[in-house]
């Protein structure tokens, strides 16, 4: 029997998580482990100076799963460790109510369950919801059980996950698959300064939802605004290879004589 552990950085309440959980257990044996509150945005961030705590919960289903005190890769990285008695084989992230493109996948709390999956060996895959209002999560959570039983069947490359965005439209409308690159996000973040009662300032980070570059053919962004599956292969190695040769060039070697020489007089 296939181990698939599922988690989110939306919690045990997001909508999402019920119809993808549901979709897998035609997969495989589906464990549920998840924050026990919204970690969106929050990056590949991992608890180390406090301790973790696991409780036992229902689905709305009547299934069980497990809320975690810790992040979305938290979640993985304990049922990696010991909390469960044998090694997921594939470990699947969302459905988030949003899409995860471009750079969101730096910020993204579902992205980082699935990149920690990945730090761990184990084939993962993170899926996103194009919308944020009126979500229909059926087709997509058909759709990235049909994506696992690949996964499964082939494996996925070492230090490789997928990234799935699916649009929020019905299934006849859907336009196909595009294997994809990531995109190019415009961000409208606007700070904003308030003053509590006793006239402290503060500050929240705000402004409107960010758009992209549909016309970029080829990306997740470009896919999505017609109607496509997006699925993007997501390599764990950022290193710039075409920029190495042009660094070495800089002399750095000499900027380390010079700082040595200027920190002994």
């Amino acid at each position: 029997m296939t181990r698939i552990l599922v988690s989110n950085d939306d919690g045990i309440d997001s909508p999402g998580l019920l119809h993808l959980k549901q979709a897998l257990d035609s997969v495989g044996q589906v464990t549920v482990i998840v924050p026990d509150h919204e970690w969106s945005a929050s990056g590949h961030a991992k608890t180390m100076h406090k301790p973790l705590r696991i409780s036992q919960v229902e689905l709305p289903d009547g299934s069980r799963a497990y809320v975690s005190s810790g992040a979305p890769s938290d979640c993985i990285a304990l049922a990696v460790l010991g909390f469960l008695p044998q090694l997921p084989d594939l470990v699947v992230s969302g459905i988030n109510i949003g899409a995860n493109v471009g750079h969101d996948i730096t910020y993204s709390g579902t992205l980082a369950a699935a990149f920690e999956g990945t730090v761990s060996g184990i084939p993962s895959l993170a899926a996103s919801l194009d919308t944020y209002e009126d979500a229909d999560f059926t087709y997509a959570a058909r759709f990235v059980a049909c994506l696992a039983k690949e996964v499964v069947a082939r494996g996925l490359p070492r230090n490789v996950l997928l990234n799935v965005n699916v649009p929020n439209v019905p299934a006849g409308e859907i336009e196909g698959v595009e294997i994809t690159r990531l995109g190019r996000r415009l961000y409208r973040d606007k700070l904003v300064k308030r003053q509590d009662p006793r006239g402290r300032e503060y500050y929240w980070i705000g402004g409107d939802r960010p758009t992209g570059f549909a016309e970029d053919e080829g990306t997740d962004i470009w896919a999505l605004a017609r109607d496509r599956v997006s699925i993007t292969p997501i390599h764990l190695d950022m290193t710039d290879e075409g920029f190495i040769e042009e660094l070495r060039s800089w002399s750095l070697g000499k900027q380390v004589s010079s700082a040595r020489s200027e920190s002994h007089r």
